[in-house]
């Protein structure tokens, strides 16, 4: 399939080994999914019945998404699941991109929890992973798989 090659916008080939740049544009589409369906939702301290029930609506609406997700990153393998929270400390700025290497060595030694519930506890996943993403040289059009586009 000649859509989903991935499109390298600075020269040089970039050292993102341990993940497929296709899967990170997947994980970005899916995370911007859930937050779509999450606005609105916030919780509050007003009774259900005074807001027409519908946080109860999108709360349950968001599962299969959330599900979905949730499914993919446990599949990912270990190295993929340290590079994923090693992108997520880069496009966050608390690793530049030179410093992959150590980002992805403390991804590797500090994990605690499952990778999706870290990840999905980020707010600004799509948008710390889509800025990695682009300091590997990625642009997030070119990785995200030809299913997801819309």
């Amino acid at each position: 399939m000649a859509g989903n090659k991935m499109r390298v916008i600075e020269d040089g080939p970039s050292d993102l080994n341990e993940i497929n740049p296709e899967k990170v544009g997947y994980v970005i589409v899916k995370a911007r999914e859930l937050l779509a369906e999450d606005e609105g939702a916030s919780a509050d301290a007003s009774n259900a019945s005074d807001d027409g029930e519908r946080a109860i609506l999108t709360d349950s609406a968001d599962a299969p998404v959330r599900a979905e997700l949730t499914q993919y990153l446990a599949a990912l393998d270990e190295e993929e699941s340290a590079a994923l929270v090693a992108l997520l400390w880069i496009g966050r700025g608390d690793f530049e991109r030179e410093e992959w290497a150590n980002a992805l060595a403390q991804a590797r030694e500090r994990r605690e929890s499952p990778t999706a519930t870290y990840l999905l506890g980020e707010p600004l996943l799509p948008d710390y992973l889509e800025e990695a993403l682009a300091a590997f040289g990625y642009a997030h059009e070119d990785v995200t798989p030809d299913e997801e586009r819309e």
